[in-house]
């Protein structure tokens, strides 16, 4: 698992540099189901490159990625998770604030997970039996602050319909950031810059940042309370797992 790892680290900055090549290129840009859902070809590339140099090195190794047509199950052997930009808009629109995150499983268990702040050069990873750190530096666990003297970041929409009771939830924090990128977000709470981050995620999303979230006291749950379900978009929330059952009870199902 150890060869393992260090070959993701070691992609994954392989990755981050073709990003910043393709961005400083033309490139094309494809509406998806509406005007902030879009996918670049920047995205196309860099999945096909992750894919590409995976399959090379472990060829019995399957995929789920964002783009196109990989979607093997997490439950059943050696799968690996790609999101090649997260914060495409950002991306396209800024030229910062996104990142790419690479994660990995065997039969549902998830190994460990990394998240690239290609911009700022920062690479998270970590989890499972590998220590949680920020370009090799140990994270802290959650530092314990309640919910009221922090602050989180949420998804614009559901904090306006108070999905959830989400806006309810949060009348009493410190402030709301929303960042547009899942990675980022995560990033933010696993080295204690938020309290939680509310967003409505594909699996590509948040999975990196669980895996890693479970060494430092984070944990993910569906804002109905569940467990999620490692397959769906879902509305999610990523929190120190010791406020779950407060958590719990104050996100009620009021929409």
């Amino acid at each position: 698992m150890e060869n393992k790892f260090s070959f993701a680290q070691t992609l994954i900055k392989k990755a981050g540099a073709l990003a910043i090549q393709q961005m400083n290129q033309v490139f094309d840009v494809t509406v998806k189901t509406r005007q902030d859902d879009i996918v670049t070809s920047v995205d196309t590339t860099i999945q096909t490159f992750l894919i590409q140099q995976i399959k090379d090195k472990y060829p019995e190794d399957c995929f789920l990625a964002e783009e196109e047509s990989c979607q093997s199950p997490l439950s059943e052997g050696r799968i690996w998770v790609i999101d090649p930009i997260d914060g495409t808009l950002n991306f396209v629109t800024q030229k910062s604030d996104f990142a790419i995150m690479l994660s990995y499983f065997e039969n549902g268990v998830g190994q460990f997970g990394l998240i690239y702040d290609v911009m700022a050069d920062k690479l998270y990873s970590g989890g499972g039996i590998f220590p949680v750190t920020c370009n090799g530096e140990k994270l802290s666990a959650f530092d314990g602050r309640p919910l009221n003297q922090s602050i989180v970041a949420c998804n614009t929409g559901m904090l306006l319909k108070n999905s959830h009771n989400v806006a309810e939830l949060l009348k009493n924090v410190l402030g709301i950031r929303n960042y547009g990128c899942a990675g980022l977000s995560m990033a933010k709470v696993l080295t204690n810059q938020l309290w939680a981050y509310f967003s409505n995620v594909y699996p590509w999303d948040y999975v990196a940042a669980s895996i890693m979230g479970k060494s430092l006291g984070y944990e993910l749950m569906s804002l109905d309370g569940r467990d999620v379900d490692f397959k769906s978009r879902q509305m999610v929330v990523f929190f120190p797992s010791q406020y779950k059952t407060e958590l719990q009870s104050q996100l009620s199902s009021k929409e």
